[in-house]
């Protein structure tokens, strides 16, 4: 099943009244806010979706920036926004699906078999010459039951472990993976026996993926071996979900790490790696 869909796709599927769900998951670290942005113009019958109190839960900082939520309250929130079993959920935002991805991996993770993103975000339906809705969209709040485990993720004692048997990507900027800068979390550097390989260079300069053979060889020249497990992570766990999904459109099966970096560096005991 695929995890890509087209403009012109979610276009007919929403005009057909098929049971479709889109959530609109627009997010920026640092802001500006998402949800003005939704109000404004979004994909008719589109859900705005809060990143970080709905796609993740408060927690102490040895958790990471963005700890993955209870499955209840996901669930409730699953709810909020109208999905029943069974639904197709398209995800959107306006970030090349650099935020959206996180939609992906958790309603994936909680069972949900159909999930989408749309390909080249946003910026792919308004080029498409497609209208937007302003205001809330009306929903009738749905009957989804989720329960988590359908993808593989990992600890922080299992990414420590990971580099001895597998191959553990680090999904950030090259300058915060080397250690040159750390704007956000207490550390600097990555986990030791990690590669590097930017979420930013899975899409085109329109926002979509590129083509799977190419991931494939990307992922590769990264470090990523066809007979070895991979793991990815980031800076808490959200552009990681973005290399989760190249991952996994390049043929593999990818363990993710939720807690990522901010975990890893508010734990004074964990070693820390710098340089390429």
């Amino acid at each position: 099943m695929s995890i890509l869909i087209t403009a012109e796709e979610l276009k007919g599927l929403i005009d057909s009244g098929a049971p479709v769900r889109v959530l609109d998951v627009r997010w920026r670290l640092g802001g500006p806010a998402g949800h003005p942005l939704y109000l404004e113009g979004h994909i008719p019958t589109a859900v705005y979706v809060d990143l970080d109190t709905e796609l993740a839960r408060h927690g102490e900082p040895a958790e990471g920036r963005h700890p993955v939520p209870s499955i209840d309250d996901l669930q409730a929130a699953a709810r909020s926004w109208g999905i029943n079993d069974g639904d197709t959920v398209v995800v959107y935002d306006d970030l090349k699906n650099l935020s959206s991805a996180r939609a992906w991996w958790l309603l994936s993770n909680a069972g949900i078999a159909d999930v989408k993103l749309l390909d080249g975000s946003l910026r792919a339906w308004t080029g498409a010459g497609y209208e937007l809705e302003t205001g809330e969209s009306s929903v009738t709040p749905g009957t989804v039951t989720l329960e988590y485990g359908s993808l593989p993720t990992l600890t922080i004692d299992e990414a420590a472990a990971f580099p001895s048997t597998g191959v553990l990507l680090d999904a950030r900027a090259p300058e915060r993976f080397r250690g040159d800068v750390e704007p956000i979390d207490p550390r600097a550097g990555h986990i030791p026996g990690a590669f590097n390989a930017p979420a930013t260079a899975n899409v085109d300069a329109d926002g979509r993926f590129l083509p799977a053979d190419e991931l494939r060889a990307q992922f590769i020249a990264a470090g990523v071996r066809a007979d070895a497990p991979v793991g990815v992570y980031c800076g808490s766990g959200v552009t990681a979900a973005a290399d989760a999904v190249a991952l996994t459109l390049a043929g593999f099966k990818p363990a993710l790490f939720p807690g990522s970096w901010s975990a890893w560096s508010n734990s004074p005991d964990r070693p820390v790696a710098t340089g390429a």
